[in-house]
């Protein structure tokens, strides 16, 4: 058996070597997006640059998160390459130490680095991903008071006999406050009667509150007010189900929505795909470690590592190609969300320990 001290080398050596990568990855997915955002909002009257770096180091945790696998990935296939190049390994097999016993030091890394990115960086994420809405909205305040139909998100209500509809250039604090929003009342021919620009929104008890309005009737010039209301029957639960993105609510208040959503009859898919992608998430880095561990436990000599490295970077990628269909399919309602979340994790974790049983075991 594998001794403790053996087995917390190789642990601290995982979690130096992840470490290392999510810092330089984190650097990285900075300055890109801090680059490719101020060359988009550098014209807006509101553009300042601290501005831009908030929205960018908001945001960036969001992003990382979703590159967590594949930190897990390599830095498992780096942890096993470095440790084989130094003899370690060989030396380990040599002393009659099974790859199970050396790769379980490696999984309880890849398991302990799955809870901290659901548990801290989630949070984090979340909050950090509707902050940077409210900013980067506040830059683009005014840039434009056109909402394009293809990307706007619209919904319709019906209060107090009035029909109305309502779009938004974006939607901040999860649903519940709308930026560069229009709502267009409807007549009983379907007409539009009236229409209502407001650079915010936010949905209260039975209204919107409006804020710096223009009105617009037909044949009228527009009238401008710094505030008005809009009567609705929209509960928060209903609008947060259906514009709120998943990822800008965190892990922790998931169940809480999902409950809250069906019980108005809603089934937030949505809501529980991401719910069940983050329970999920330790065991996906355990399977990505066997699949970084099917292709980087052999010998290296020299001209080798670059074949490993290929391998099990388009072993990666495939997976995340699947776990994005499968995830689609959960949002959408044709497979349950819990099968969408799990099946990428159990089919790479059969692949890789069907794998490794073949190769050690015979």
């Amino acid at each position: 058996m594998m001794g403790w001290t053996l087995g917390l080398y190789f642990f601290r050596r995982y979690a130096a070597i992840t470490a290392w990568f999510f810092i330089g990855i984190y650097a990285l997915i900075f300055l890109i997006d801090f680059t490719e955002f101020s060359s988009r909002t550098s014209g807006l009257p509101n553009f300042t640059f601290f501005a831009a770096l908030s929205v960018s180091a908001l945001r960036v945790p969001m992003i990382v998160q979703q590159t967590v696998p594949f930190v897990a990935l390599f830095a498992a296939m780096a942890t096993l390459i470095s440790l084989n190049r130094k003899y370690e390994l060989v030396i380990a097999r040599a002393a009659g130490i099974s790859a199970w016993q050396f790769l379980f030091p490696l999984c309880m890394g890849a398991l302990l680095f799955g809870i901290l990115t659901v548990g801290v960086l989630n949070p984090i994420a979340a909050h950090g991903l509707s902050r940077s809405e409210l900013l980067e909205s506040d830059i683009r305040s005014g840039a434009s008071n056109k909402v394009s139909a293809a990307n706007a998100p619209w919904l319709h209500q019906k209060a107090n006999g009035i029909d109305t509809i309502i779009g938004a250039r974006a939607v901040l604090k999860q649903g519940l406050e709308l930026s560069d929003a229009v709502f267009f009342t409807i007549d009983k021919n379907g007409d539009i009667v009236e229409r209502k620009d407001a650079a915010r929104a936010v949905l209260g008890d039975g209204y919107w509150k409006l804020k710096d309005v223009k009105v617009y009737r037909d044949g009228q010039n527009a009238e401008s007010r710094p505030s008005d209301r809009v009567a609705t029957n929209l509960k928060p639960e209903y609008v947060q189900e259906r514009l709120a993105q998943p990822e800008t609510i965190p892990f922790f208040e998931l169940p809480a929505k999902i409950e809250a959503a069906r019980s108005f009859g809603l089934r937030a898919n949505a809501f529980a795909m991401q719910l069940h992608s983050l329970i999920a998430m330790p065991l996906l880095l355990v399977a990505m470690t066997l699949i970084a561990a099917t292709v980087s436990m052999r010998f290296a000599r020299m001209g080798q590592s670059t074949t490993m490295i290929l391998g099990g970077v388009v072993a990666g990628f495939l997976l995340y190609v699947v776990s994005v269909l499968v995830k689609a399919f959960g949002n959408a309602g044709f497979v349950p969300p819990f099968v969408a979340a799990w099946f990428p994790v159990v089919v790479a974790m059969f692949f890789g320990v069907t794998f490794l049983l073949y190769t050690e075991d015979g």
